[in-house]
C-alpha cells in the first residue's frame, strides 16, 4: 500500500523523551517518522518539525489527535509533504536501536560517530565518587575517565575539553567533546572528536533531540 508524506510542525516540552511518546503515539495510527528538524529551541520548549508517512487512505486529521494525546505537545501545523526528503543518518540509528533485541548501548556507540560525524563515542554514568563505561566505540580512548564532574546532565552541551577531568591524552590530540544525558538514569553520552573542530550549537541540539528520541529505548539497558 502506498503512503502520503505530511509535513507535522509541532511545539513540545523540550524534556528527555519527549520526542520518543511523539514516535510512539504516531506509530498508534500507523504512521511513520521519516525526519525530523529543530526549527527552534526556547525556555522549556522546542519546535520541530517532522516528516511522516501515513498509508494511503488514512485521514491525516488522525496525526493531530495522536500527536496532541502526548502530554505537552501541541500541533501547530499540518500540511502534506512533496519536497525532497532529507533522511538524516540518525534515523538509521534510531532503527537500528530499536531492533536491537540486547546490547542497545554498543548499538548506539557503534553507530553514534558516523551519524554524528565524530571520532568515538562512549556512555557512562557515575558510580560512587567514579565514573564508570558503559559501552565504547571501537576508536573510542584507552585511556579512562577517572573523573567526570559534568555528570549528571540535565540536557546536551559542548563540554570544556580543558577541563582538569579531561585525560591528558585527549588534551593533546586536540579532543573537542559533546555530551548529552539519556533519560533521568544517570547515563550519558558522550561524544569525543580528535583534532576539532569544536561542536556548534546546531550540532549539540541534534544530539539533544537524538538522545531524547532514545531515552526510552534504551532506559532499562
Amino acid at each position: 500500500m502506498e503512503a502520503v508524506s505530511y509535513l507535522l510542525r509541532v511545539t513540545l516540552t523540550d524534556r528527555p523523551g519527549s520526542l520518543g511518546l511523539l514516535a510512539m503515539a504516531l506509530g498508534t495510527v500507523g504512521a511513520d517518522i521519516r525526519s525530523l528538524e529543530v526549527i527552534e529551541r526556547g525556555d522549556g520548549f522546542a519546535v520541530d518539525d517532522v516528516v511522516v508517512e501515513l498509508p494511503n487512505g488514512s485521514l491525516p486529521d488522525t496525526l493531530i489527535t495522536a500527536a496532541e494525546s502526548v502530554e505537552g505537545v501541541t500541533v501547530d501545523s499540518l500540511r502534506p509533504f512533496v519536497g525532497k526528503l532529507d533522511l538524516h543518518q540518525e534515523l538509521e540509528l534510531i532503527d537500528a536501536v530499536a531492533a536491537a533485541r540486547r546490547d542497545r548501548l554498543q548499538v548506539l556507540v557503534d553507530l553514534a560517530p558516523r551519524s554524528l560525524h565524530v571520532s568515538w563515542a562512549t556512555v557512562v554514568a557515575q558510580s560512587g565518587d567514579e565514573p564508570v563505561q558503559l559501552a565504547a566505540s571501537g576508536a573510542a580512548p584507552e585511556t579512562p575517565l577517572t573523573r567526570a564532574d559534568w555528570l549528571p546532565l540535565s540536557e546536551a552541551r559542548e563540554l570544556d575539553a580543558d577541563a582538569d577531568w579531561v585525560p591528558a591524552p585527549w588534551q593533546e590530540l586536540a579532543t573537542t567533546l559533546a555530551a548529552a544525558p539519556l533519560g533521568r538514569s544517570g547515563k550519558a553520552l558522550l561524544l569525543g572528536r580528535v583534532g576539532g573542530p569544536a561542536f556548534r550549537p546546531s550540532e549539540v541540539a541534534r544530539l539533544g533531540h537524538l538522545t531524547g528520541i532514545l531515552s526510552g529505548l534504551i532506559q532499562s539497558d
